[in-house]
């Protein structure tokens, strides 16, 4: 069995089956991990999931900020902005059984046989794993209780407040986790966000760093695979840090990381011939500030 993990798929599912047919995945046998932000901004949003619903047996996902927003919109869809490539999800016959699946995947996905976890963003350099998995529960329970579902999703926009605290309660507790999860890139050692800085580990605002280059991080034990930065080029000297997203939407490629043997593989969208969205912006367009 061989396990992959691929990085931001963003609606773009001819590159993905180029990687999988280039390393002669078996769904059977095989696991794909998805280090989220599935959907958006790509041309096919809507096949790309319901591909994955297809093989949802072989896979681990975690969910990114575009995935939840997706969701947010599902119950209101006057959340959506022009950028967005998600209409036809929320129109489609299966919307329902596609998005519900999707809502009950994972925030953060921990393989302690190999010692590796999978996230969208990060973890904060404040947080052991073992607090990480605690409060990506709260988060996971919470979008999974149909009570409480749309109360969260309602309530998860916004940069405030920018610092984990213990004391904090209801939506504002998981509007932070969520954002340190999801939407991460720029921290302090305290766990200070800085939520608009999106260029590369050298554009840190004063007293800031990207979040896997704190000397103290509390999660330096174990390895991390993660994507959303793609201003990174899948480049990270941190050791024990896998950067997978290189920007396939933007006009980058797609890549695909065997878990065990450290191998990369890329598909390059115009060698597949596959339709991208336009190059990226130097400051890539907010999603409803949840970029």
């Amino acid at each position: 069995m061989a396990v992959y993990a691929v990085g931001d798929l963003q609606g773009c599912l001819q590159p993905l089956k180029c990687l999988l047919e280039r390393v002669a995945f078996n769904p059977t046998v095989d696991r794909l991990w998805l280090v989220g932000d599935l959907v958006n901004r790509g041309p096919e949003s809507l096949e790309t999931l319901r591909f994955l619903y297809s093989i949802r047996q072989s896979l681990v996902c975690v969910l990114g900020n575009h995935d939840l927003h997706l969701l947010a919109a599902w119950h209101n869809i006057e959340r959506l902005k022009k950028s967005d490539t998600l209409r036809e999800i929320l129109g489609a016959p299966d919307a329902a059984e596609l998005l519900d699946w999707l809502r009950r995947q994972k925030l953060l996905h921990y393989d302690e046989q190999r010692g590796v976890v999978l996230v969208h963003a990060g973890i904060p350099p404040q947080w052991t794993l073992g607090k990480a998995l605690e409060l990506a529960g709260e988060v996971e329970e919470a979008l999974r209780d149909d009570n409480r579902f749309k109360l969260y999703l309602d309530g998860m926009y916004g940069n405030e407040p920018n610092k984990w605290s213990k004391d904090l309660s209801g939506v504002t507790r998981l509007r932070v986790i969520t954002n340190y999860f999801t939407r991460m890139r720029f921290c302090t050692s305290e766990g200070k966000l800085d939520l608009k800085g999106k260029e590369g580990a050298d554009t840190a605002p004063p007293g800031y760093k990207p979040w896997f280059a704190h000397k103290g991080r509390r999660s330096r034990h174990v390895k991390i695979i993660f994507g959303h930065w793609a201003a990174l080029e899948g480049r990270c000297k941190e050791p024990g840090v896998v950067a997978l997203d290189t920007g396939c939407v933007w006009g980058g490629a797609m890549t695909l990381y065997n878990v065990d043997t450290g191998a990369m593989h890329r598909c390059d969208c115009t060698d597949e011939g596959t339709p991208r969205a336009q190059p990226a912006p130097a400051q890539p367009a907010r999603m409803n500030d949840q970029s």
